[in-house]
């Protein structure tokens, strides 16, 4: 499968009005697991893999697509499942997460459908901190398991990116703790990263995991006759999460007079440029593609500038 110019377009539209385009396989049983459609480059027969030597387990090898080389990851295996026998008779999802290229392994690949965010729920509570699982949902009386494909990346290739020390002055580390954001992601993994990232900054947030959970914070702030600016310096937002999506909490909070003032960073694992077209259209500030420590840093110590002066 290859995305069109034309298909894009048509599923920015579907992003925009907080839907997705699922895109549902199976691996060795009768489960049914998804990923965000943005998110696949394409879908091939399983090509010729190479071994590598001491990789991590669950990557079976490398192969030649196009005209790179692709890992490519057993995803059963990476979410504690038996090895998929014979590969070379299933298929690979090309990926592009966070600015990579990665192949997933899967038995078959079921269908694309859409539906609604507030469809999308997280993960039962009894599937514990170390679940593969960033959501859930239900089709035609069957669940549906939504991987979480940036932990499965990390626990491959983790990231191990800090500020740097230029970036980092005294100045700004003398006031950052005088700030505060609120942070929105349902990945752990990526929250984690971003959490990092203003540890070192050393400035104050509070995590939250989709876009419901922080319309209602922010409103309450409000509804408490707090002036939410004051309150916080931004908001940092994944685009996908469950219940709502980064687009539809962006345009909620820039149609509402008491959060019209806050900026908005939209955060996403996402790559292309219908991000820029829907950051534009929903009113948000910025847009990083994940994940990159100094461009995240640069943007909030550049708001920390704005209201504090140039001196810092």
């Amino acid at each position: 499968m290859t995305t069109s110019a034309g298909k894009l377009a048509a599923r920015n539209k579907v992003a925009g009005g907080n839907r997705m385009e699922l895109l549902l396989f199976r691996l060795n049983g009768k489960q049914l697991y998804g990923i965000n459609v943005f998110k696949v480059k394409e879908i091939i027969p399983c090509p010729r893999l190479t071994n590598l030597p001491h990789h991590t387990p669950h990557v079976r090898g490398v192969a030649h697509v196009r005209d790179g080389t692709v890992s490519i990851v057993d995803l059963g295996m990476a979410i504690r499942q038996p090895a998929m026998e014979n590969p070379e008779s299933h298929f690979v999802i090309v990926t592009e997460y966070n600015r990579r290229t990665q192949g997933f392994l899967v038995r078959e690949v079921d269908r694309i459908v859409n539906i609604n965010w507030e469809e999308v729920h997280p993960p039962p509570r009894g599937s514990g901190k170390d679940s593969f699982l960033t959501a859930v949902t239900q089709m035609d009386n069957q669940l549906i398991e939504i991987v979480d494909v940036e932990k499965i990346i990390a626990s491959v290739d983790p990231f191990a990116q800090g500020v740097s020390s230029e970036i980092l002055t005294d100045e700004i580390k003398e006031i950052a703790g005088n700030y505060h954001i609120l942070l929105v992601d349902d990945s752990s993994v990526a929250r984690h990263q971003v959490e990092r990232n203003l540890q070192e900054t050393g400035i104050g947030y509070t995590s939250l995991t989709n876009g419901k959970e922080a319309l209602d914070y922010l409103n309450n702030l409000a509804d408490d006759g707090k002036r939410v600016q004051d309150e916080l310096l931004m908001i940092i937002s994944d685009i996908e999460m469950p219940e709502m999506d980064g687009y539809t909490l962006t345009r909620r909070i820039k149609e509402d007079p008491r959060l019209a003032n806050l900026p908005v960073l939209l955060h996403s694992s996402l790559s292309g440029i219908f991000n820029e077209a829907m950051v534009k259209k929903v009113g948000a500030n910025f847009f990083l593609a994940k994940y990159d420590a100094d461009e995240l840093a640069r943007v909030v110590i550049g708001q920390i500038q704005a209201i504090a002066g140039e001196k810092v």
